[in-house]
């Protein structure tokens, strides 16, 4: 009898659990995805180009989707409309970043753009915002983007002048990483060797492993092990890296100790060391933080602004009616007589067509990633803590629902009545370059003064083409957190200008 009760009990208990899971089911609803493996995850499908993967997997499974990779919860949309509940109904919910092994050892674990929405985010947002990035001083340094960028249209008139074929790409990332130490650290390299080489080299570096996927991050019980050397490369760095900033900052320290910095320009350094120095911040503020936080600065205002100022030419090479029609609208309103600058970007709506049609093909950082901090539900399924979140803005930027002929580069589409308003400052989910809500980039009005006047001068000033005269730029891009094109643009230049028309620069 004993024996019946207790087999009757366990065959309740099985039916309770059975009826128990599937009404959690009923309530709990997590969006569609690949069958997962053990331990792996989903790990097994990446490919090289995480966003292209995505991309090709969200076209089976739908706009909203998940995966696991290794221990991590991960959910891909590519829909304007799901990016918007997620980055502006939820924002508050998606405002933290996952870190990285390689992440916190470089960063000094004190990194703002990985910071929680704490204290020190908030006193570092508030800073850049009104401070550092804002109008008024983007005015004060307006003098030094013009004198770098037209340095860097000097050397390519001379290039031009030779009939000499160059490298663009390494030219756009010596011009960028000039603009950024110049307003930040007061140094600038014109050649090969200095203190501004030494960090366009870690910049580099640092990109490129913040892109890398670490096992150790991923699957939780490899933590303690550096299978990939990424801990052993990300010290290394870091040690690079703070030598250099370690002989910038205390050389700045002796100059105002002196008296010596007194007659020169404040940069964003004095700004900071005046923070840490006057020990009246709101929030803690010491070295490690002012060394994460240039850091911060150099990464996201080099590559990517590079970047976008590359696919821009290449496209225009392989379209030159494109390029034809912005020179001839920059003929009509700058003419040839002066330089174009920041201040006529609003007179030029071509040259901005142009800028966003660039934005939606070839988005600098592809992914905009995200962390949630609580659960939440999102288009129905139920998203819970600590779950990654990657808004594919490639795969937007070619998606057939929104944009007419997605693959053609065609900036008129900007011009037509259905896109005219959509702009790229984080109100349209459609064009996400800078990112949106609390965790959009806080360099954009720098980004933007930048493209405008870095593309903007390339269209004025030159006609461009490949080395031998003829085919097409090869549009393959390269891995990583940032999404360049695989091979460096080597090409040609014929003057559209007279060189006496760039004034400062390098004679």
């Amino acid at each position: 009898m004993e024996l019946v009760e207790v087999a009757a009990f366990a065959a309740l208990f099985v039916v309770s659990a059975a009826l128990t899971r599937r009404i959690l089911r009923g309530k709990v609803r997590s969006p569609p995805g690949p069958f997962p493996l053990p331990i792996i995850g989903h790990l097994h499908l990446l490919g090289p180009h995480l966003h292209q993967t995505f991309h090709n997997l969200t076209q089976r499974y739908g706009q909203l989707m998940q995966l696991r990779l290794g221990s991590i919860n991960c959910v891909v949309t590519a829909s304007p409309e799901l990016a918007k509940e997620f980055l502006k109904t939820h924002d508050l919910v998606f405002s933290s970043r996952k870190h990285s092994t390689a992440i916190d050892i470089v960063t000094y674990d004190s990194s703002f753009a990985f910071s929680p929405l704490g204290p020190y985010w908030k006193f570092i947002k508030k800073l850049c915002t009104y401070e550092l990035l804002g109008a008024r001083n983007l005015l004060h340094f307006q003098p030094v983007r013009t004198l770098e960028v037209n340095t860097f249209l000097q050397i390519l008139l001379r290039k031009g002048k030779s009939g000499e074929s160059f490298n663009l790409t390494e030219e756009l990332v010596k011009l960028t990483s000039n603009v950024i130490s110049h307003m930040m650290l007061s140094i600038r390299c014109s050649g090969t060797e200095g203190e501004a080489e030494a960090a366009r080299t870690v910049i580099r570096e640092v990109t490129q492993i913040f892109g890398e996927f670490d096992v150790a991050d991923i699957i939780w019980f490899c933590k303690n092990f550096d299978f990939q050397g990424i801990r052993k490369r990300s010290e290394d760095i870091q040690r690079r890296y703070d030598a250099l900033l370690e002989n910038i900052i205390t050389l700045r320290e002796k100059q105002r100790r002196s008296g010596a910095a007194a007659a020169e320009a404040r940069d964003f350094l004095d700004m900071f060391l005046d923070i840490m120095e006057s020990g009246n911040a709101e929030v803690t503020f010491t070295r490690e933080h002012l060394k994460a936080l240039i850091l911060d600065f150099f990464t996201a205002g080099t590559d990517t602004t590079a970047i976008i100022s590359e696919w821009a030419i290449s496209e225009l090479i392989n379209n030159p009616s494109v390029l034809k029609k912005a020179q001839d609208e920059i003929t009509k309103v700058v003419g040839l007589e002066r330089v174009l600058q920041e201040s006529d970007g609003p007179n030029l709506p071509y040259l901005q067509a142009v800028i966003k049609e660039t934005f939606r093909l070839h988005p600098p950082i592809p992914m905009l990633m995200r962390k949630s901090i609580s659960d939440c539900v999102v288009d129905g399924y139920t998203i819970p803590a600590n779950t990654l979140l990657f808004v594919n803005l490639w795969s937007m930027g070619r998606d057939p629902k929104i944009w007419d002929c997605p693959a053609a580069f065609r900036p008129e589409r900007f011009l037509e009545k259905a896109n005219a308003a959509i702009d790229i400052k984080g109100q349209h989910f459609e064009l996400l370059p800078f990112g949106t809500g609390r965790r959009g980039c806080p360099g954009m009005l720098l980004g933007i003064q930048e493209v405008v006047i870095i593309i903007g001068s390339m269209i004025q000033c030159f006609d461009w083409e490949l080395p031998d005269g003829t085919g097409a730029v090869d549009m393959v891009e390269r891995p990583g957190l940032t999404a360049p094109r695989a091979d460096d643009l080597i090409c040609r230049v014929v003057p559209r200008v007279d060189p006496s028309v760039v004034p400062g620069g390098v004679v």
